[in-house]
């Protein structure tokens, strides 16, 4: 006999409580789950099944054993679908939650390519820089940038680092002068990121020995809006700390320049979190390859 079947319906059996529950379940008569059962223990050399008359229950061994077979079915049905995985197409809908501008310039326009070579995928994104659940918000993907928690049941991967960089316009450079070192900036007007209900952001700069130096610049311009605060850094109000994809077609164009040229550049990782499964779907598993391969590029 097969011995996954024969798990399989050892395992059945001690779900539902009896043999003649599990034969209806499995479109199979009693007595052949009786051999399945009679198979493995002649096999092992233990009764797993105690059977009298009124019930049947494992044996301490069989309860063991049958944590055991669940864990080796489910592996066995993960290698199934993987295999399936390689010759499908990714299907259904796929939920991916992302902060607002980063999702917008960055990880949409990924997702949407993607979209167009799967015509079977679905995609339902959420820009938001809310912290989404994945388990209560029913999300298959979330894209993080920053530092992560350690939370059990969730695996991350990075998919891409983004440079921020300290950049003016030249009329601001011109009347408020240029900082040499990274703490000149605590002299300078600054337009600074912040979040509804949070404490102002402080600039990260990285230093030779491996640490960062927290630098909390003064401005009297305080913004939730990344897009709103280049434009301000356009119109000259002041030094801006921002990645360097939002603001480098500004670059191109000499609207604004870079600040600190020399100083090397805080790297903020950006990740992509998901649900650990024995089996990853093939969709959320594509999606994570390709922000892997395309964010990096846009980065650069």
């Amino acid at each position: 006999m097969d011995r996954l079947e024969s798990m399989e319906v050892f395992v059945k059996a001690v779900d539902l409580g009896s043999f003649t529950a599990a034969a209806a379940a499995l479109d199979l008569s009693g007595p052949m789950v009786g051999k399945h059962v009679r198979f493995l223990e002649e096999r092992l050399g233990a009764r797993l099944i105690n059977r009298t008359t009124r019930r049947q229950s494992p044996t301490d061994f069989g309860r063991a054993y049958y944590e055991r077979c669940r864990i080796v079915l489910a592996e066995a049905q993960a290698a199934d679908a993987l295999a399936a995985d390689q010759l499908s197409e990714p299907r259904g809908r796929l939920r991916v939650t992302m902060p607002t501008h980063f999702g917008r310039h960055c990880v949409t326009p990924i997702l949407l390519a993607l979209a167009r070579n799967y015509p079977t995928l679905e995609l339902d994104l959420s820009l938001s820089d809310r912290f989404a659940d994945l388990v209560e918000d029913g999300f298959d993907l979330a894209i993080r940038t920053g530092a992560l928690d350690d939370r059990a049941g969730i695996i991350g991967r990075r998919v891409a680092r983004q440079r921020m960089v300290v950049c003016a316009s030249p009329s601001y450079i011109e009347t408020s002068g240029r900082p040499v070192q990274f703490e000149d900036i605590a002299s300078h007007q600054a337009i600074v990121y912040r979040r509804l209900g949070q404490a102002l952001q402080p600039w990260l700069f990285p230093r030779e020995d491996g640490s960062v130096t927290e630098i909390a610049p003064v401005g009297r311009l305080r913004l939730d809006d990344l897009d709103a605060i280049a434009d301000a850094a356009t119109d000259g109000m002041g030094l801006a700390w921002l990645p360097y994809w939002l603001v480098r077609e500004r670059f191109e164009a000499g609207k604004l320049i870079r600040v600190l040229p020399d100083q090397p550049d805080y790297l903020y990782d950006c990740h992509a979190l998901w649900l650990q499964v024995p089996h990853l779907p093939l969709k959320v598993r594509l999606a994570i390859d390709a922000l892997a391969a395309g964010l990096p590029k846009l980065m650069s």
